[in-house]
């Protein structure tokens, strides 16, 4: 879940954030859109990413790369970022 402070700002997030999650299998399944927030809070923008499995999720982020596009991101937004394993 993701508050953007500043949208343009964020796509450079965006763009480089691109090789890695490229890189470690990720597919997008949400990237925003409406969303109706029944019980509880969250943020104003959700984002669902699918990777091939746990661990590629988990080097994906501890990936140098990602580090350096997720140092991009807390410029401009303030997320909650939680890796789950599918089923």
């Amino acid at each position: 879940h993701i508050e953007v402070k500043d949208a343009k700002g964020y796509e450079n997030y965006k763009r480089a954030s691109s090789l890695p999650l490229s890189r470690y299998g990720a597919k997008f399944l949400v990237r925003g859109g409406p969303q109706e927030i029944l019980e509880g809070s969250s943020k104003a923008r959700t984002v669902l990413i699918e990777f091939p499995d746990l661990r590629a999720a988990q080097l994906c982020y501890q990936s140098q790369e990602y580090q350096k596009a997720q140092a991009i991101r807390i410029n401009y937004s303030v997320a909650d970022l939680v890796i789950v394993e599918g089923y």
